[in-house]
């Protein structure tokens, strides 16, 4: 970076600014709430990050989850035009209090990631069990707190492991350890570390609490995360708290734990118990987020592409974006069955937002596969929008300030008399039948200008054979069981991302060899299961062939959002 652009950047980091004047900078935020990519943007040679992991799941009569690990630093370098995969770690699962011997233990969060900024998730809550291993809280971003019961008292989970290294982090440590639990009545459990503070001891008939989190402004506002879960108690004992930023209270019940909150990486609290033969179950960790923040140079013109869903800030002097909203595939039905219809798509310019306010990004999932037992439908795919204001509603039932594209409709499969394809962006296509003809799914419900598919294809009763319909895509309607091909409807093709690309093909139909629409639409299969659709193509599934085989899942869906700074 020249010796002028430089100083421009330290001088607007160092007085708050948002923009300079010409030949300056502003500010963007993205916050990724979910796995996605983030590809740096002409001129941007150093970014500003936070990465909290997912936080851990509490234990069954046992100690909170410990939080994901917090790591936050700036002026971390990035490399222009290079695409970053960016992960946001899953809260781990709270320990189960029906099962036997290692189930009440908690799981471990999952790890978030940008570059090569890892930031480990929390460890489990310790159980109800025999073992000092599984009773132990596990080690993580921050440690788990250690479960109650049994002969001898447990430990917390270590934190930051492995350990974080400053610099390039601007804290310390991503995490501290959990507390110790109890064996003695009423099996008091200790608290999950947090980014801030580690885990609270138990000390009988009180559980401990979990570690604060730590806080960052990286957002815009001040916000909490990683705290611990707070750890369990044999009632009447008194349950933890969790701990700021997020952290899941403990109980002292058989009713579940509180969850760690979503995207903050908070431990989820530990389980409690009264009287017979289970114990209250631990509650779930929360997710993990990513947020990055950085300087672009004025004139540059941006492109967000969104894999999963999060929020996008618009920045000082943006006034109008051009958008990509592409919603997830349907899932194909098993079975002889339909393909799944292409996700919503929809694209556009010129659509107006207001600086300084954050968006709302919601990125679709494929819709499930469908099952082998007849009667077999597959799943509907997952909307896909943009929300905030000054947004219309569009269209009509979409939400107050939200633009949306809807999922594809789900493939049906065999039966007589007839099951249906669902309805959707682009219509499932019908599974074969044997009597009572079998409807393809409409497009375009509800219905948008231009529009944003189209139909599927209705079902066969060829003797034998009973071939399914192809799913609608965003150009072009699916092919019928009856038709030699049985393919999915065709896609349409996007420059937005600075390459040409096809999205929201349908899946073909089961039954017979077929093809899926351009964009992302997976083929049809003549005996087995047929193809999934495509990831962030907004594809759907292709249907499968002969009896007792499974159908596909649609594929995911995009946003893509692109302005000039």
């Amino acid at each position: 970076m020249p010796i002028l652009s430089s100083l421009a950047v330290a001088c607007a980091r160092a007085y708050g600014f948002t923009s300079l004047t010409a030949g300056g900078f502003v500010t963007v935020i993205q916050t990724f709430t979910s796995t996605g990519e983030w590809v740096c943007p002409t001129g941007v040679t150093e970014v500003d990050y936070l990465v909290v992991g997912g936080g851990g799941g509490g234990g069954a009569l046992g100690g909170g989850g410990g939080a994901g690990g917090f790591r936050t630093g700036t002026a971390f370098a990035v490399v222009t035009g290079t695409s970053y995969t960016i992960t946001v770690g899953g809260g781990g699962a709270g320990g189960f209090g029906a099962g036997g011997s290692g189930n009440s233990v908690g799981i471990v969060g999952s790890n978030s990631v940008f570059s090569t900024i890892t930031s480990t998730g929390g460890g489990f809550g310790g159980g109800n069990e025999p073992s000092g291993g599984l009773r132990n809280g596990g080690n993580g971003g921050s440690g788990g707190g250690g479960g109650g019961g049994y002969t001898g008292n447990s430990t917390g989970g270590t934190g930051n492991t492995p350990a974080s290294s400053s610099p390039p982090d601007t804290n310390a440590t991503q995490g501290n350890n959990g507390g110790t639990g109890l064996s003695a009545s009423p099996s008091a459990c200790g608290g999950g570390g947090g980014a801030f503070a580690a885990g609270g001891a138990a000390s009988n008939p009180t559980a401990g609490n979990g570690g604060n989190g730590s806080s960052s402004s990286i957002s815009g506002i001040s916000v909490t995360y990683a705290g611990g879960g707070g750890g369990g108690v044999i009632s009447p004992g008194t349950a933890g708290t969790g701990g700021t930023g997020g952290g899941g209270a403990g109980s002292n019940s058989l009713t579940t734990a509180t969850f760690g909150t979503v995207n903050t990486g908070g431990g989820g609290g530990g389980g409690g118990y009264t009287s017979g033969p289970v114990l209250g179950n631990g509650g779930a960790g929360g997710s993990g987020i990513v947020i990055l923040k950085y300087l672009v140079p004025v004139g540059t013109t941006v492109t967000h592409i969104y894999k999963g869903s999060g929020s996008w800030t618009a920045p000082t002097g943006v006034t109008a974006i051009d958008w990509l909203v592409v919603a997830g595939g349907g899932g194909s039905g098993g079975d002889y069955g339909g393909g799944g219809g292409a996700g919503g798509y929809r694209t556009g310019a010129g659509l107006s937002v207001t600086a300084g306010t954050t968006y709302t990004i919601t990125v679709g999932g494929g819709g499930t596969a469908g099952g082998s037992a007849r009667p077999s439908t597959g799943g509907t795919g997952g909307d896909s929008s943009i929300a905030g204001a000054p947004i219309t509603e569009n269209p009509s039932g979409a939400g107050t300030n939200t633009l949306k594209a809807y999922g594809g409709g789900f493939g049906s499969g065999y039966r007589n008399p007839g099951l249906n394809a669902g309805n959707g962006g682009s219509g499932g296509g019908a599974g074969g039948y044997d009597g009572t003809a079998n409807s393809g799914g409409s497009g375009n419900t509800p219905s948008t200008s231009p529009s944003q598919g189209n139909n599927g294809g209705a079902g066969h009763n060829t003797p034998g054979l009973y071939p399914g319909g192809g799913g609608g895509g965003a150009t072009q309607t699916g092919e019928a069981g009856s038709t030699p091909n049985r393919n999915g409807g065709d896609g349409d093709l996007s420059s937005i991302s600075g390459v040409s690309t096809p999205y929201a093909g349908g899946g073909g139909g089961g039954g017979s060899t077929s093809n899926g629409g351009t964009g992302g639409g997976g083929s049809g299969s003549t005996s087995g299961p047929g193809t999934a659709g495509t990831a962030n193509t907004g594809g759907g599934g292709g249907g499968s062939g002969t009896n007792g085989v499974v159908g596909a899942a649609g594929g995911s869906g995009i946003v893509i959002i692109k302005y000039t700074i």
